[in-house]
């Protein structure tokens, strides 16, 4: 049975990865400030029992498995344990194990409002994997881990390839750090740009076993309302017509369902060791405008489409080539009509929920 970090782990892909890792029969620790996450007691289900809290540590139990959270930023916690700062006084007793994987989620996140409206904040993005990093580079720690997996992002590729009238699928070799790396998407895209450098040096100078998750547009039936496709749904849910959408909902994304994002980062950990990163998408480009369409076939009317031009909406176009962890056997196992459908679902649910309560 294995025992993993999960930083991040009460956000979106968060909880989707520990429902894996438990259902895969390991345990995990768990390090979560809530800033956007929600609380074990809220999701983690299946029979675990909260058994313990001691100051900022809760760990839930089910038979041999264990789910031990810290609600606590993971910067101070890596910092700490590395004594690159002084020790924060509730976090002096908390230490961390042995981990096979550390996932490193950890960020601070949002829809296009958050990238574009407050981009020094996302920025602490940089404080945070140098941290990671760090901690997990130094002696007496870096044998006690087995291997990492970096979440890095679809927006670290340099915005002039995802333009009107310019835009090409995107390949893993249009980020090379050996040549001019371009610009890419905001404060966010550069955060994740440097934490694919800082895997490469953790392989490459101190040997670590380090894989990159590039993932396009993930989603799926749990994720935030500031994120467009839930957004949407709820929208289409609530039957508004018009329905708004924001720019004029022709610039496109390579929507890829959380499920299929989470087995990629196995496959990519049993092939990648280098610090690489790799694609996850369908390599299919659909515009915001085709999600609605699809969302109102699926619920049954058919809605105008109002254009909300005062909007931001980052890149033209944004989608993948996935042909290299294809060639390795992972293929998306939810079609976008299936997962779309999915969350169409739980929004009507959330809505015929709420309104039973009053």
């Amino acid at each position: 049975m294995g025992n993993h970090l999960v930083t991040g782990g009460c956000g979106f892909v968060g909880r989707h990865l520990i429902n894996k890792i438990i259902k895969d029969g390991d345990s995990a620790w768990v390090v979560d400030d809530l800033s956007t996450g929600k609380h074990p007691d809220l999701w983690l289900k299946d029979g675990f029992d909260k058994v313990d809290t001691s100051g900022l540590v809760s760990v839930y139990r089910r038979d041999s498995q264990s789910i031990t959270f810290i609600n606590a930023d993971a910067l101070p916690v890596f910092l700490t344990e590395t004594s690159a700062t002084r020790p924060s006084p509730d976090l002096e007793n908390v230490k961390l194990p042995d981990f096979d994987i550390v996932f490193h989620l950890a960020s601070i996140v949002g829809g296009r409002m958050m990238i574009d409206g407050d981009p020094l904040k996302v920025g602490i993005d940089l404080g945070i994997d140098a941290a990671m990093f760090l901690w997990a580079s130094r002696p007496d720690r870096k044998s006690r881990i087995g291997r990492i997996m970096y979440a890095s992002s679809s927006a670290a590729y340099p915005v002039h390839l995802q333009s009107e009238g310019t835009h090409i699928a995107l390949e893993e070799k249009f980020i090379s750090f050996d040549e001019n790396l371009g610009m890419p998407d905001m404060t966010y895209g550069w955060s994740k740009l440097t934490g694919e450098f800082l895997s490469r040096m953790a392989h490459e100078r101190y040997g670590m076993h380090v894989g990159c998750i590039r993932p396009f547009s993930g989603y799926g039936e749990d994720q935030d309302l500031t994120y467009p496709t839930p957004a949407i749904a709820r929208r289409i849910a609530l039957r508004e017509n018009p329905v708004e959408v924001w720019g004029t909902g022709d610039q496109g994304r390579d929507f890829i369902h959380i499920d299929d994002c989470v087995d990629a980062m196995y496959v990519i950990l049993d092939n990648v060791k280098n610090g690489e990163g790799i694609n996850v998408g369908t390599g299919r480009l659909t515009s915001f405008n085709e999600m609605i369409q699809t969302y109102a076939k699926i619920a049954g009317y058919e809605p105008t489409i109002k254009r909300l031009l005062d909007k931001p909406v980052g890149v033209q176009s944004r989608f993948a080539i996935v042909d290299k962890i294809k060639g390795w056997g992972w293929e998306p196992k939810i079609s976008l009509e299936e997962g779309l459908t999915r969350v169409l679902r739980y929004q009507e649910q959330a809505l015929a929920d709420a309104a039973a309560k009053g």
